[in-house]
């Protein structure tokens, strides 16, 4: 309790409001808060959202050893602390420069005042776009036609969606259908759908290494849980040689499942407000 006291001495009392606030201070107060703001929005769809946590949780930790005076584990952390910096630089540094991309292709007005996150009334995509999705899956199934089809959730796909090539249509199965039809320009390579829309076809993928995954597997269902594992969105995978759809998702592969089960993972990562889903569960009871 003592060290709890003197640690509150010694940090807390420093802070204290001026006794006369300029409009500048409340203009600066105003831009910083903005600012960070916008740098949560940014982080929270890349994989640096991840890393802010850990960091968090660490100097979380770091608080805890400053209030009770680990003298060592401070040590460490103020000799490990230039190095640190760096480290971080280096790991997120793919994600700071796609951001500044996108800041210099940006209108200055619409990158300050849009607060759009991409998630419509029904959620991150529509209904209509499940009942396509799983259509074409399984009537590729049917024939046999190999496919794989990644959707994005929360974290963004556009370092894949670079590797492709760019498509921008709304989703129907007729398009899919017609995007891995043997012989034809876009069949090989995995197809991202972000929202209602198929934005790249043929974009490549991280190959798993997961040594627990079946040796029968191939290139397309490891492809498949490979990306599930670096990002949060749901992959959809038809196999060429069996016909049966199979799902990755968190690094885990389901195989040969049901078109029910895949509507159930479609709905569980299109984040709708459980407003929609009463509604949803109304209409459905309605209909029967």
């Amino acid at each position: 309790m003592e060290s709890i006291t003197s640690f509150a001495d010694r940090y807390l009392t420093v802070l204290h409001l001026p006794k006369n606030i300029l409009w500048t201070d409340v203009v600066e107060i105003v831009i910083i808060s903005f600012l960070v703001y916008q740098i949560l929005v940014w982080a929270r769809r890349t994989k640096a959202w991840e890393f802010l946590k850990s960091i968090l949780f660490i100097l979380f930790l770091l608080l805890l050893a400053a209030i009770f005076n680990m003298s060592t584990i401070l040590w460490i952390t103020e000799k490990l602390f230039s190095i640190a910096v760096i480290a971080v630089v280096v790991v997120i540094q793919p994600e700071l420069r796609r951001a500044l991309e996108q800041l210099g292709k940006k209108n200055f007005l619409s990158f300050l005042f849009s607060f759009d996150t991409g998630k419509t009334e029904e959620g991150l995509f529509s209904d209509k776009t499940i009942n396509e999705i799983i259509k074409a899956c399984f009537e590729m199934g049917k024939v046999k036609t190999g496919a794989l089809i990644v959707v994005e959730q929360n974290l963004s796909l556009s370092e894949y969606e670079r590797t492709g090539i760019e498509i921008d249509a709304v989703v129907t199965n007729q398009l899919l259908i017609n995007i891995f039809e043997h012989n034809t320009p876009l069949h090989d390579g995995a197809v991202i759908v972000r929202g209602d829309r198929i934005v790249s076809a043929t974009c490549y993928l991280p190959l798993s290494d997961n040594m627990a995954l079946s040796k029968e597997l191939g290139t397309r269902h490891r492809a498949g849980v490979g990306i599930s594992e670096v990002t949060d969105s749901l992959t959809i995978i038809v196999s060429e040689e069996t016909g049966r759809v199979s799902l990755a998702y968190e690094g885990k592969l389901l195989r040969n499942v049901s078109q029910e089960t895949t509507r159930e993972k479609l709905e569980m990562i299109q984040n709708k407000t459980p407003q929609d889903k009463k509604k949803r569960k109304r209409k459905g009871r309605n209909k029967q």
